[in-house]
């Protein structure tokens, strides 16, 4: 049964050390919109820029999950994303004033403690869900990671470790994923190492942060585990969070062996071309979506002006997918860059905005009214647009009132994030 998103209820506010800068950073925590997911803003930063809790943004970093947009990013979010997946937190803004996010007691139960403590609050938008169909196979060194499809709802995952440390021991554990178990079994575990690395580290620059209370040093006698397994179940945790980079539940068995931060974004990728792949062949709809004579029938724009081909995905009055197939048949290539055709950037926007038309529309349907684009806000156009791709389109509905609509529009290809934009629309008489 398909669970409806989830945000905070109130805002909470906190601060603490980063476990690898040592800097004291400040923190607050905000509800969200529906369809929003997680969001970090960098208030330290000019024009504090958000970077999106998704894979789309995920850039490698040794021992901690690293997001990145552009010049702005931000270090070490697993923990609090494995709360999100946890406790099934979709939408959140997480402002900070620095470069990572808190270590607090290095493990995830300060993070839940913090969420529970703003409360979370049901939301009128359904969650989305990955429900795996086919094995995927992720193989580094001696890491690996295998997920399988799974008859039964929700997550499974399982992870065997192995440690090359004198006296220390390895071990497994198989965790079937509900909010009480992840509080009582994973959340407490916190972030390790061995005691052979800590020097190594140190030099390194990483744990600046770190103390014998927020990391286990493992074959250290005077660092004592909080439980039996806690190497293990920070490992799940450190999964946990990197599989919320997704984008929706997952239904699947996963299998872990001695893999990190880096195998688990690999697993994340493919598992995220499967779901757009699965959207674009309308696996994943949550209603029947909309063929060109249904765009057709409400929205005013004909050839060559019609710039979306298909509606994927519609959400009530709350979100919509399309896509738009970029050929070189498309009359603005004979005249922008003929010789090295690009999409307009405008045109991008264009699509986007007749979304958000085919969005609104059907809920003005039996109204007498229209919805004319207003202004165009924060928009960004990150990437090229080229003959052969197909450009999917996104948009949510942030507020719409009795004379004016915001909404929220994002363009990818393959993944990449190339164009986004706030868009307002007003709402007149036909």
């Amino acid at each position: 049964m398909t669970r409806k998103q989830r945000t905070l209820a109130a805002a909470v506010e906190f601060s603490g050390i980063g476990l690898h800068t040592g800097r004291n950073i400040r923190c607050r925590m905000l509800p969200a919109a529906p369809g929003a997911g997680v969001e970090f803003v960098r208030t330290d930063l000019p024009d504090a820029p958000a970077i999106p809790a998704h894979i789309s943004f995920h850039s490698a970093k040794d021992r901690r999950t690293h997001l990145q947009r552009g010049p702005a990013e931000v270090d070490t979010v697993e923990h609090l994303l494995a709360v999100c997946r946890g406790i099934d937190v979709d939408n959140l803004v997480v402002e900070l004033d620095g470069p990572e996010l808190p270590g607090l007691d290095g493990s995830a139960q300060e993070y839940l403690r913090l969420v529970e403590q703003a409360g979370v609050v049901e939301q009128d938008l359904d969650a989305r869900e990955l429900r795996l169909e086919q094995p995927v196979y992720v193989r580094s060194g001696g890491a690996t990671l295998v997920a399988l499809p799974s008859d039964r709802p929700g997550l499974t995952l399982q992870y065997v470790a192995s440690f090359e440390e004198p006296g220390v021991e390895g071990g497994s554990m198989q965790f079937d994923l509900t909010a009480e178990g992840f509080r009582r079994e994973i959340a407490p575990a916190r972030t390790f190492c061995l005691a052979s690395e800590v020097e190594a580290l140190q030099k390194a620059g990483y744990g600046k942060g770190a103390t014998r209370e927020n990391t286990l040093v493992l074959g250290d006698p005077a660092s004592l585990q909080r439980f039996p397994g806690e190497p293990v179940r920070h490992k799940l945790l450190d999964l946990l969070g990197d599989l919320f980079l997704l984008g929706a539940d997952l239904q699947a068995h996963i299998i872990a062996t001695r893999s990190g931060h880096a195998t688990n974004a690999e697993l994340v990728r493919r598992l995220y071309d499967i779901m757009q792949a699965q959207e674009t062949g309308g696996l994943l709809r949550r209603e029947s979506g909309l063929d060109v004579r249904e765009i057709l029938r409400l929205l005013p724009h004909r050839y060559p002006f019609l710039l979306i081909d298909r509606v994927l995905e519609i959400d009530g009055y709350k979100r919509a997918v399309a896509i738009k197939n970029v050929t070189i048949n498309e009359p603005f290539f004979q005249g922008h860059f003929p010789t090295a055709p690009l999409m307009p950037g405008v045109l991008q926007l264009e699509a986007m905005a007749q979304l958000a038309g085919v969005l609104l529309m059907r809920k003005l349907e039996n109204s007498g009214r229209l919805a004319v684009l207003w202004s165009i806000d924060k928009v960004k156009l990150r990437g090229a647009v080229v003959p052969g791709d197909q450009l999917r389109i996104e948009v949510e509905t942030l507020r719409s009132k009795e004379q004016t609509a915001q909404v929220r529009g994002t363009g990818t290809v393959a993944g990449k994030l190339v164009c986004e934009a706030i868009l307002m629309f007003t709402l007149v008489e036909a």
